[in-house]
């Protein structure tokens, strides 16, 4: 069993404008590893890249297909990878849905360096 929520950084453009790199994320996950999330179209989520499991990735839920989620970037004009070039990801590479960006507070306020509290126990995402 593991701790349901989990805080990320995103250290990419592929999601803006609704995030963008440094923005700091709660994702809630499976208690249970491997077993399938619920979601719906429309929300942002936390996968595994089906061809590098190492890799994690923040992407949107766009539909379902047949037992996966096509994944798709909000910015696929920066260099993005999804679910157009990897087909859709099976609902066991998804780890979390992403509940809230915590940090900046205000969209307009970057920040000059980690989120408040952070001791480099997060994780920076593309």
């Amino acid at each position: 069993m593991r701790w349901p929520l989990w805080r990320v950084a995103v250290a990419e453009r592929s999601m803006e404008p609704a995030l963008h790199p440094g923005d700091w994320l709660v994702v809630r996950r499976t208690m249970v590893p491997g077993r399938a999330l619920r979601l719906r179209a429309g929300q942002v989520v936390v996968a595994r890249h089906p061809d590098r499991p190492d890799l994690l990735i923040v992407k949107r839920a766009v539909r379902e297909e047949g037992g996966g989620w096509w994944l798709a970037s909000d910015n696929p004009g920066a260099g993005a990878v999804d679910s157009r070039a990897f087909g859709a990801v099976p609902a066991s590479l998804i780890e979390g849905r992403v509940l809230l960006r915590y940090w900046p507070v205000r969209r307009g306020q970057q920040p000059a360096g980690p989120a408040p509290g952070d001791r480099g126990r997060g994780q920076r995402l593309p």
